[in-house]
């Protein structure tokens, strides 16, 4: 078991599942993938930009960030960021994990659109909405999805965050031109570009291009980060304080991870833990891996997880597939399989303690066979939950991980968003893959180009 001071990582349930001694075997190799991750040696090398990012955003930079959320939120109902994969996943999770429970720095308590109809209308007493709805695009092809987007926007107060290194990824592109002439028709021209910022490429590329023809407010994606790891740049950042998020707080809990990280005993190094365990349990065979969750604000992490480590790590026909699971309500589905299905499942729990502590099972009027649970908190019922289904797991033959924060807050998610990177960097150069290309993912874009005629 390893302790940092954001949360805690369990291992003592899945280490029964590996041969004595495995993990001390594996610090010599871990030691050596650590030691050339640090020093920029190996595959992948020249995308190791996120392991400081933490402590080299500078404050002029968050303050830039800072500032052009000010403006966005000043006038804006609708602030739709426009990108796929790790241009929107990690924001997305973040906003939701920090959107629902305790200890969100989420700031503004009423919505948008209520707070600018007032506004329009004149009404007495109207006050500012501080945060606008942020809604995502170019996230899929789906036209009736995307239909319903355009129709929703159509008479609110919108700008555009598009996130893009290239700008030439078909998906959010076609949404940015769909948009893009929208708020031309509407606005006309010089206003719809003073309602469109752009995180790109700090030189090169279509979309760099277009922002620096048509004057787009820009924020840069560093060079030496790859997108599935960019959520702590202005990829995510950006956005994350149009919403209100403390991006600073943020910044610290990231910066508490990393520098547990660097600790070389391995058992009060949680990063480094949960690669050496969940590599050790692929060699014996566990090749499936189950993010599990029983908190419902941690489903767009999942996804964002599973991203992360689809990516990183399937390729070479090697790597852990990625799978996740909500809880309770998954265990009335994919329980039984979970439970008595092949054997080559591991679970790795991500458990959050308090999320809403004044929801307490009240007394009855008649007897419904609850009276037992009267004073209890759904909160604790809910982790008697988790343990309980970790305990039938572990006897149902799955090696069992968990994660357990107290709540979450800027801080815990900034720390989970850090560790999750640091391992998966780990994990892949432990599986002797570069973790940081996905070749694969073009296989798809060609056949389609080819199929619609494109380049």
């Amino acid at each position: 078991m390893g302790d940092v001071s954001v949360f805690k990582i369990d291992t003592s349930e899945a280490e029964p599942f590996l041969p004595s001694g495995t993990l001390q075997l594996l610090e010599a190799p871990l030691t050596e993938v650590v030691n050339e991750l640090e020093s920029g040696r190996g595959p992948g090398g020249e995308y190791l930009g996120w392991l400081d990012l933490p402590v080299q955003i500078t404050k002029a930079q968050i303050a830039d960030m800072t500032a052009a959320a000010v403006r966005a939120r000043d006038d804006t109902e609708v602030y739709v960021v426009i990108g796929i994969g790790g241009s929107y996943l990690g924001t997305k999770a973040v906003l939701q994990a920090l959107g629902t429970g305790k200890g969100s720095r989420i700031v503004g308590s009423q919505p948008a659109t209520e707070g600018f109809r007032n506004r329009r209308n004149g009404s007495a007493g109207e006050t500012r909405c501080r945060v606008p709805e942020i809604l995502f695009a170019g996230t899929s092809l789906c036209s009736v999805a995307f239909g319903n987007l355009l129709e929703y926007v159509r008479d609110r107060e919108v700008r555009l965050c598009v996130v893009s290194k290239s700008g030439t990824t078909l998906e959010p592109a076609l949404a940015f031109r769909f948009l893009r002439s929208h708020l031309e028709k509407r606005y006309g021209r010089k206003e719809a570009a003073r309602r469109i910022t752009v995180v790109t490429d700090a030189r090169k590329g279509a979309l760099k291009q277009l922002a620096d023809a048509e004057g787009y407010e820009s924020f840069v994606i560093p060079d030496d980060v790859g997108g599935r790891f960019s959520v702590l740049t202005p990829v995510g950042l950006l956005p994350m304080a149009v919403a209100g998020v403390d991006i600073g707080e943020l910044l610290q809990g990231a910066a508490i991870m990393r520098e547990s990280s660097r600790n070389v005993d391995l058992r009060k190094n949680s990063a480094h833990l949960y690669a050496a365990t969940r590599f050790a349990l692929y060699r014996e065979g566990f090749t499936t891996e189950i993010l599990s969750t029983f908190h419902s604000g941690l489903t767009t992490f999942q996804e964002w997880w599973k991203q992360l480590y689809g990516e990183s790590e399937g390729k070479d026909g090697k790597g852990i597939f990625p799978a996740s699971t909500l809880f309770t309500t998954d265990l009335h589905s994919l329980g039984q399989y979970i439970q008595e299905g092949r054997r080559q499942l591991l679970e790795t729990f991500l458990c959050v303690r308090e999320g809403d502590s004044s929801l307490t099972v009240p007394e009855a009027t008649s007897d419904d066979g609850l009276d037992y649970l009267v004073g209890k908190t759904l909160d604790e019922i809910n982790w008697k939950a988790f343990e309980g289904t970790r305990k039938a797991h572990v006897k149902g033959g799955v090696p069992c991980m968990s994660l357990e924060v107290e709540r979450l807050t800027p801080v815990t998610v900034g720390a989970l968003i850090y560790f999750f990177e640091k391992a998966v960097a780990v994990s892949g150069r432990l599986l002797g893959v570069n973790p940081f290309d996905q070749p694969g993912v073009e296989a798809y874009k060609q056949e389609m180009f080819n199929l619609l005629g494109g380049p």
